[in-house]
């Protein structure tokens, strides 16, 4: 029998959203497969955790290209990132984790690419008035993956309500990235 890897991808995505220290017992069981089998798909840990993250990156990028961040006003597209972005939102708090996709020569690139587009969408926005410019928009851009992954495990431990996802994490971002007249 052929082995899903896209099914034995999102269950593991779906298992460590919610309980990030899960073995590989309990991802071969939550993909409904022996460990066996998972350990055919991958290696290890360290390997299923590299596969997360394409498709994290992918997941990613494509919520950049539905979000159109160039059209309209910074702030209505940086609400249409987080939107776009929501589902793919537990993944990526699972991978903000992951401290070791961020070090040394091993970091994959999607991310430095992914970073740009959302600080461009960043310095945009503070090029026509709408975001602070005290704040640079590399810091902006962390402080969106944050939000993100803070929203995805409020909503994950039943803090917040899923339907408010996106008008929370949207209001605190830009309520603290909006340029106030200075007194």
């Amino acid at each position: 029998m052929a082995v899903d890897r896209d099914h034995v991808l999102r269950s593991a995505a779906a298992l460590l959203t919610r309980k990030s220290t899960a073995t590989m017992d309990e991802v071969a069981k939550a993909a409904g497969i022996s460990r066996a089998t998972l350990h055919r798909q991958f290696s290890g840990r360290d390997a299923l955790v590299r596969a997360l993250e394409s498709l994290g990156i992918a997941e990613c990028e494509a919520a950049l290209d539905a979000a159109r961040l160039a059209d309209g006003p910074a702030a209505d597209a940086a609400r249409r990132l987080i939107r776009e972005i929501e589902p793919a939102a537990g993944l990526l708090a699972f991978l903000y984790t992951e401290n070791q996709l961020f070090e040394g020569e091993q970091q994959n690139a999607g991310w430095a690419r992914i970073d740009e587009r959302i600080a461009e969408l960043f310095r945009r926005g503070q090029a026509d008035g709408t975001f602070r410019i005290d704040l640079s928009p590399g810091w902006l851009t962390e402080a969106l993956y944050g939000l993100l992954a803070a929203a995805s495990w409020a909503v994950c431990e039943g803090r917040v309500a899923p339907r408010d996802f996106t008008h929370m994490t949207a209001e605190l971002l830009l309520g603290g990235a909006l340029r106030r007249e200075e007194p």
